[in-house]
């Protein structure tokens, strides 16, 4: 005799109606172990749920997809995934990716997928990948500055782990890792030449101070710079200051 109360009373049933069309027990007792399945399921509420495979066309496998596909190193924010639905559905599948550890949290809507290095172990990312990822969509328009600025042009040796940028957006401060990147909104003047080379030029100058703007500072950069790019700068000479107007003609190749 069944032990539930729903199987017994359906037990009951179908013994009576195998009897009244002559149903063999054999039968019945299969039948009776299906729908006892059935009654234990309904009345159980510890029953484990088979979990349902992940729609490969979901949010969630669609960012994973995305990650796994993009290089270690890579940084992303909720607006890099903005295109594959709600950013309820993509916060989720950014915090089931950094429980699984496919994504490093850096600071608030703000993840990397690490990077690994066989004597320095999880490195954090490039500064210029982090740069890339918060411009995002908006597609502000950044002048670096300071000493950023003098490393990237291979002026100073120093990596800054404050980071200044320039620009004709907000002004914001944002936590990467160890990394502290500044948005510092300047005026127009400031912001003529950003993108080209001699606004770079222009900013390291000014964080390195007259001083140390030494000949070997000016033959390292036309080293490193082609000749065509060079000349361009004579043609921003006029949002320098009056001081720095010298050393830039000298990386231009000593023109007029």
């Amino acid at each position: 005799m069944p032990a539930c109360r729903g199987c017994r009373a359906e037990f009951m049933r179908l013994i009576n109606f195998g009897k009244s069309k002559r149903t063999t027990f054999k039968a019945l007792f299969f039948y009776l172990s299906d729908k006892c399945v059935i009654f234990r399921t309904n009345d159980l509420t510890n029953v484990k749920k088979m979990p349902r495979s992940a729609s490969p066309n979901s949010v969630d496998a669609q960012v994973a997809r995305q990650v796994h596909q993009s290089s270690p190193g890579s940084v992303f924010t909720p607006d890099t995934f903005a295109r594959l639905g709600s950013r309820a559905a993509i916060d989720k599948a950014l915090q089931r990716l950094v429980a699984r550890g496919g994504l490093r949290r850096l600071s608030r809507g703000l993840y990397d997928k690490p990077r690994q290095d066989e004597l320095l172990g999880l490195l954090w990312p490039a500064v210029d990948e982090v740069i890339k990822a918060l411009v995002g969509k908006d597609m502000l328009r950044t002048q670096p500055a300071g000493v950023y600025a003098a490393n990237m042009l291979g002026l100073s040796e120093q990596v800054p782990a404050k980071v200044v940028l320039l620009t004709d957006g907000i002004s914001r401060t944002v936590k990467a890792g160890p990394m502290q990147i500044t948005f510092k909104r300047t005026t127009p003047r400031q912001m003529a030449a950003a993108g080209r080379l001699s606004g770079l030029l222009i900013q390291a100058f000014k964080s390195l101070g007259a001083p140390h703007i030494t000949p070997a500072r000016i033959e390292r950069l036309k080293q490193n710079i082609p000749a065509v790019e060079r000349e361009k700068v004579l043609q921003d000479l006029a949002l320098a200051p009056a001081w720095m107007r010298p050393f830039l003609r000298e990386v231009a190749g000593g023109a007029a």
